[in-house]
């Protein structure tokens, strides 16, 4: 990796770190703190629905003009917006104000978000001029610190309740974001042919990127049948598990999906994006629907552990895929595209999860772990067939 791009990989590392912190506190808490603000439940729905309604119009706002407005500008602007979303928390500003700040695409409903970041970070990733195995260990790197920092900000979150505390964290991390986006080298950028000449944001690569995107909607979906919430709820019902060992368990697999991100690249490395994609993702699903056929909480958990170990190698490496699939001048947009697809139907899942909790607890894991053997082998029989370019032993891009 040139010296170039090792900057840029270091200021998105650092960049991802300090975010993770503040969206791990904010997780936890930014609900008991519109709580004590007198918001009611409206009032707080209010706000989360413009943070998700925020990171999809962003993100597909910047697929469209990202490029042209520049990357790092961009970058710096979204930092920009968190700050003043850190100083409205930390003000205790009215519901109205903050909802209309959240629109901007800034803030977060998870620690790991999928929003418009993402979107700037994947594509800045994959424009640092270095060969395709350098920059999928990138994205594993990258998805693993996200993981780590959102853990511990999730652990500054069992802190009494302060919104100074949440909105002054938020702030920080905008203003040394907004920093790190002045360090940002020129060639980050798109080049200057793609910047000024018309083109439609995705053109070649419309229908690939579209197929991709329904398949992660699908996959999302399926995801949020059984977020962490969800498993909590499920091990206490079903065998008792007290929170503290609940607790325990997550710190684990928090600890072994960091490790999954690191493992993936080499694997990939080896064998391909796509084959690592399906072949990893199919048999944690199959561990996912034995999950509740465990006769016990220890096998109940190995089995949570074990799935861990396989089901987020996917993630680096559809990033990489998603990068090198497409051109260079459509990377902004078919990242936009495909995280936007899997960031809106993520929540539906725990609605549709608690509306089949009466005809059983085990069936949002056989539903979810169906669902994504489905979208494995439709993602292998749509795109087995398809050549990724052969320049993308070298993934470029860059001002010129």
């Amino acid at each position: 990796m040139t010296t170039t791009g090792r900057g840029v990989l270091a200021a998105l590392l650092a960049s991802q770190a300090l975010r993770g912190l503040g969206y791990g506190l904010a997780a936890v808490q930014v609900g008991a703190v519109l709580r004590g603000q007198g918001l009611d439940a409206p009032g707080v729905g209010l706000v989360l629905a413009a943070i998700v309604a925020g990171s999809a119009a962003a993100s597909l706002a910047l697929g469209r003009w990202g490029d042209r407005f520049g990357r790092a500008r961009s970058y710096g602007v979204l930092y920009g917006a968190l700050t003043t979303a850190g100083v409205l928390i930390a003000a205790g500003a009215p519901a109205w104000l903050l909802a209309l700040v959240a629109l901007s695409g800034a803030l977060s409903t998870e620690v790991v978000e999928s929003g418009p970041f993402t979107t700037l970070e994947q594509v800045m990733l994959a424009s640092t001029g270095t060969r395709q195995p350098q920059v999928l260990r990138g994205f594993g790197v990258y998805n693993a610190v996200a993981t780590v920092a959102g853990a511990a900000g999730a652990l500054l979150g069992t802190l009494p309740v302060d919104q100074r505390l949440v909105g002054g964290t938020l702030a920080l991390v905008g203003v040394a974001g907004a920093l790190l986006a002045t360090r940002l080298p020129a060639s980050v950028e798109a080049p200057a042919a793609e910047r000024t000449g018309p083109r439609r944001a995705l053109a070649s690569s419309r229908g690939p990127v579209l197929r991709l995107a329904g398949l992660f909607a699908v996959d999302s979906l399926a995801g949020g049948f059984v977020v962490q919430a969800w498993i909590a709820y499920w091990l206490g019902v079903r065998y008792g598990a007290p929170t503290r060992v609940v607790g325990a368990v997550f710190a684990a697999v928090g600890l072994l999906q960091a490790a999954s991100f690191l493992a993936a690249p080499a694997i990939a490395n080896r064998v391909g994006l796509l084959p690592t994609m399906v072949f990893t993702h199919l048999p944690s699903n199959l561990l996912l629907i034995a999950i509740p056929l465990a006769p016990s909480l220890p096998v109940a958990v190995g089995l949570l552990l074990a799935r861990t170990c396989l089901s987020q190698m996917d993630v680096p490496t559809r990033q990489a895929y998603v990068m090198a699939l497409v051109p260079p001048a459509e990377r902004t947009a078919a990242a936009a595209v495909t995280n936007t697809a899997r960031y809106v139907t993520r929540p539906v899942g725990p609605v549709l999860a608690g509306l089949l909790q009466p005809l059983g607890l085990a069936l949002p894991f056989l539903v979810a772990g169906v669902v994504k053997s489905a979208y494995d082998l439709a993602l292998w029989r749509l795109f087995r067939p398809v050549q990724l370019p052969p320049d993308t032993a070298v993934i470029t891009g860059g001002a010129s």
